[in-house]
């Protein structure tokens, strides 16, 4: 096979480190440099593989469904083919001073440790509590120890097919939120200027612009109503705005960064973010949404009671027992079906006269009924603390708890730190409307990538080796792939290149000049000759890691040469034609 000629300008030695992160794309990769993150969301949305959804029935009418239908429907999809992997074996393990000394350049060392969950940072009191190592299994390793958590491309996370226990597609939670943004687009017709990526110390997440607003929260969607209903679910959901700040907001005009004083985001689009995540994340207390609060702050419920009348008489039930209820069924304590609720339960559960120190739950819909009570005004406020009439230690907080299960405010990235000065990057033109052809967009970001970085980085995202210099695929290759070194350390090292041999001739990236990192062929098993001999280039240096190597390749074989080591051949059907040594 002939070779693609390549087509790329080479990457400069002081942004060689960034662009060959775009191909490893772990959580401190992306947090050292934000303008990894939206690539990702263009690489997705350059595969095949998410173009190859609308041949699935389940897209068949989508064009006849409204934008909101449409999104529900997308995430039922994903619902059904990821899960959410968050396993420490999956990328491997690296160090918190290995990664301190290589980002040493770009931010120092404190400012990591306030900003990063993996170096110190534990968001609010609840993160303290957690026990953030533990949590995720660290702690049966030393405290310098750290996940390197990489986020995957979709055809990465299609390959978890390819491992034992994994009857599906997988990712972490940056994976899913960059594979949901590209996908809104692409399948559900939503505008990517509508679409905002949030990281926080330890959650990415997105907001859609889109009615009242909807969150992605890893496979589920959370729409305003449901960030309010107190469900286990919905408090998930809020914990990231709720205990983090936000670290990086990403955007089709650009970012802004915590830490970093330039922000490339449009100050327009930023600011109305900004006003639709706040009326997002902002209502008014009603009888509802006082049950709602309840039923997520169960500290709270022995302060109250429910009246009801049972055969005609009336008795009183601890709301805590109510709630218990609400798990065997879909009644619920909060809307029309409380009645039906409290029929269900047995009489000998209620009280024959009402329960000393508890507050009347029953009161509150005649309370809010004749009293609308907005969160701004003093005199609402205060008129709602005085029925919490509770004498019960710390009831005087009730009042301020539903105010803030009301009313959050996100800590923004530009809210502390280093004065945000906005230097808009130029903006991405993206294809949209009927005639929207994955072909068209990669074209399109083609041709933008002389005055675009973020057009640039896609490609390298993207891992299209015939578009991209190679130093930095081979360099991020080799210096960032500890699962395949830790799988085959018991392999002799004569033995690698037969271990490596065997292994079934097929790229999960498909035909063509794409290409997968080495942790990626070993964790499914498979890979082109390409791929493989990256992959023994990475095996070889963990032993021996300062031999020089080089890998060369032109679409019929490709060779590596390390050290003083014969050289070693494998059958290639990829046609990039690709040469790189290392150290670059």
């Amino acid at each position: 096979m002939k070779p693609i000629p390549a087509d790329y300008v080479p990457v400069p030695s002081d942004r060689m480190e960034e662009y060959s992160s775009a191909a490893t794309l772990s959580d401190m990769e992306i947090f050292i440099f934000p303008r990894l993150l939206y690539p990702l969301v263009l690489a997705n949305m350059m595969s095949p593989a998410l173009w190859r959804w609308r041949d699935d029935p389940w897209f068949a009418n989508s064009a006849r469904l409204s934008p909101y239908r449409r999104v529900l429907r997308l995430k039922q999809f994903i619902m059904d083919h990821y899960t959410f992997n968050l396993d420490l074996e999956t990328w491997g393990l690296t160090t918190q001073r290995r990664e301190l000394d290589r980002f040493a350049r770009y931010m120092p060392p404190e400012t990591i440790a306030r900003s990063n969950a993996l170096f110190g940072y534990h968001g609010d009191r609840f993160y303290f509590d957690l026990d953030i190592r533990r949590h995720f299994g660290l702690d049966k390793y030393s405290g310098d120890t750290i996940p390197y958590w990489k986020t995957e491309t979709l055809e990465a996370m299609d390959a978890f097919r390819h491992r034992p226990g994994h009857a599906t597609g997988a990712g972490e939670c940056v994976s899913l939120s960059t594979l949901y943004a590209a996908a809104l687009h692409v399948h559900a017709g939503i505008p990517l200027a509508d679409i905002y990526l949030l990281a926080t110390p330890l959650h990415s997440q997105n907001f859609v612009d889109l009615g009242d607003g909807i969150l992605t929260n890893n496979r589920r969607l959370v729409t305003k109503a449901m960030w309010y209903n107190g469900t286990a679910l919905s408090a998930k959901a809020r914990r990231a705005l709720e205990h983090e700040r936000l670290t990086i907001v990403s955007h089709l005009t650009g970012h802004i960064h915590t830490v970093y004083p330039e922000a490339t985001i449009s100050p327009d689009a930023y600011a109305h973010f900004q006003s639709r995540l706040r009326a997002f994340a902002a209502t008014d207390p009603t009888a509802e949404i006082l049950c709602n609060f309840l039923r997520q702050a169960p500290h709270r419920q022995p302060c109250f009671q429910i009246e009801a009348t049972i055969n005609g008489k009336p008795r009183w039930l601890p709301a805590e027992k109510a709630y218990a209820f609400e798990n065997s069924g879909s009644y619920k304590v909060s809307d029309s079906t409380r009645d039906r609720l409290l029929a269900g339960i047995d009489e000998d559960e209620f009280f024959a006269a009402p329960i000393p120190d508890r507050i009347p739950l029953n009161r509150f819909d005649a309370f809010f009924r004749s009293h609308p009570v907005r969160l701004d005004d003093p005199a609402d406020r205060q008129a709602l603390a005085r029925e919490f009439d509770c004498f019960r230690t710390g009831v005087c907080e009730i009042a301020d708890e539903l105010a803030a299960f009301c009313r959050l405010e996100p800590r923004w990235p530009d809210a502390d730190g280093p004065a945000k000065t906005f230097v808009p990057s130029p903006a991405l033109r993206i294809p949209e409307g009927p005639g929207f052809t994955r072909e068209a967009l990669v074209e399109a970001l083609a041709a933008q990538r002389q005055t675009n970085l973020v057009a640039d980085l896609a490609f390298y995202v993207w891992r299209d080796l015939s578009r991209t210099d190679p130093r930095p695929f081979l360099k991020a290759a080799v210096e960032r792939s500890p699962v395949c070194a830790e799988a085959t350390r018991a392999v002799a090292t004569d033995d690698l290149p037969a271990l490596v041999r065997d292994l079934p001739d097929e790229s999960i990236y498909g035909e063509g000049p794409r290409a997968a990192q080495p942790d990626e062929v070993w964790n499914s098993r498979r890979g082109d000759g390409l791929e493989k001999a990256v992959l023994l280039a990475a095996l070889l240096h963990a032993r021996a890691p300062d031999e020089a190597l080089s890998v060369e390749s032109d679409g019929r074989q490709a060779v590596l040469r390390f050290g003083s080591r014969p050289e070693t051949v494998f059958p290639s059907s990829n046609p990039a034609a690709f040469t790189a040594s290392w150290p670059v």
